[in-house]
């Protein structure tokens, strides 16, 4: 009898994602609103939020959905996620620079790899698969800024980097509502198959 996949970690995997982009759009957000807040307490909520996500992302990876789009680079992201939240957090004070620069890269390479799950979402036929990719592009781009303006130093990080998450929240939101499609009897990549051997004299 073929064993039928547990699904439990799609789904966790995908309520994950889903609350963790609605939390970054909330703190791009209140970044947004809020761009007096102190660098500790940013230094803290982002370095937290970097850890649970990677450990989304991870999860995601080894949920094994079906289409195999938006988890595809989640194992190495998810780690390089938990690395940079844990040094964040051990560091929270005067480190907006190294916040945004992190963020801004991570928020770029995360654009460039949802563009090309848009190109192979397109593939698939799927329909929505231009709007992760404009999405895409316009996170890449406002990454690209944030790194840009904390090298230089400008006065406006905390609402470009409000504006960054709220960008980077909304990919990821229709990213994985488009392209994670849970069955509930997804069979296994693999098929067990046992072989006999039978004697020639018994036949």
């Amino acid at each position: 009898m073929m064993k039928i996949r547990s699904v439990a970690p799609m789904r966790i995997a995908k309520i994950g994602y889903i609350v963790m982009s609605v939390l970054f759009c909330l703190a791009g957000i209140f970044f947004i609103m809020r761009p007096d807040v102190s660098a500790t307490a940013i230094g803290i909520a982002v370095g937290t939020v970097l850890i649970v996500f990677g450990l989304v992302k991870l999860i995601g990876y080894f949920s094994k959905d079906l289409y195999r789009l938006a988890f595809q680079y989640d194992l190495e992201f998810g780690i390089l996620l938990l690395i940079l939240g844990l040094i964040i957090l051990l560091r929270p004070r005067n480190l907006m620079t190294f916040i945004c620069v992190v963020l801004g890269i991570s928020i770029l390479l995360d654009g460039l790899f949802k563009i090309h799950i848009a190109m192979d979402s397109r593939e698939f036929g799927i329909p929505s698969w231009w709007l992760i990719l404009v999405i895409a592009v316009i996170t890449g781009l406002m990454g690209a800024f944030l790194v840009f303006d904390a090298v230089k130093g400008a006065g406006i990080l905390t609402v470009l980097l409000g504006i960054s998450l709220l960008s980077e929240g909304i990919l990821n939101l229709c990213t994985v509502i488009a392209t994670v499609l849970i069955i509930k009897h997804q069979q296994p990549d693999e098929v067990e198959v046992e072989y006999y051997e039978v004697d020639e004299k018994e036949r």
